[in-house]
Parts: structure tokens; C-alpha cells; sequence
């Protein structure tokens, strides 16, 4: 669906910088059998499909967990109808501050099926 933009995620530097660092930790390049110049790729391809965001400035605290903070911002200035997180509970209430629902990966596969 992102290949045909029928889906088109939000992504800001920070975020790239982040999928890059957690994609290509060693436990993370084990269990996939890519290295980490083929992961990079893949975020690369990632990127040139996706909508990028401009922080403009830092939202006040709003999340437990203030490494998580670039990613609600990009979703709130992206406009963002949903964050899809595997951490619902860092982001359920901040989300819905924003009129951001927040969505774990296999409750947005779902969705995304039934379109």
C-alpha cells in the first residue's frame, strides 16, 4: 500500500535516525539475515515513499518516556490520523490529546485489510 501510495507514512530525521538505530542493532541484523548497508536501503526506499514532516519546535512533555517524544511530534505536526507503535500505553493518551488514535501493528494490519 505505501509502494502504491495508497498509504503514505509520516516520517521526520529524527524518526529515520531512529529506525535506523534499532534496525540495525546486531540482535535485530541476526533475526533478519540482511546487513546493515541492505537495511539502510530499506529505510532509504522507506523514505522516498513517505510524507516528511517539519518539526517546526518541541511540543511541552507530553509522554513517561521523553525518548518517545519525536515521534508524537511528528505525528502531530503530520497531521497524522493514527501512530501505530508497539508501545500503545506510552501514546494512548498523549495521541488522544492530539485527535491521534493510537494503534498497535496488528490492529492496523486489520484495519488496513478491510479498506
Amino acid at each position: 500500500m505505501i509502494l502504491s501510495g495508497e498509504l503514505r507514512p509520516l516520517i521526520s530525521v529524527p524518526l529515520v535516525l531512529e529506525y535506523e538505530f534499532v534496525a540495525t542493532r546486531p540482535e535485530h541484523l541476526g533475526r533478519s539475515d540482511l546487513d546493515s548497508e541492505e537495511i539502510v536501503d530499506i529505510v532509504k526506499s522507506f523514505c522516498t515513499n513517505a510524507e516528511h514532516v517539519h518539526v517546526a519546535s518541541r511540543l511541552r512533555p507530553q509522554l513517561t518516556d521523553p525518548n518517545d517524544e519525536f515521534v508524537l511530534e511528528a505525528a502531530v505536526y503530520g497531521h497524522a490520523d493514527a501512530m501505530i507503535t508497539m508501545n500503545i500505553a506510552h501514546f494512548q493518551i498523549a495521541g488522544r490529546r492530539f485527535g491521534i488514535e493510537t494503534l498497535s501493528s496488528g490492529e492496523a494490519l486489520r484495519r488496513l485489510r478491510e479498506l
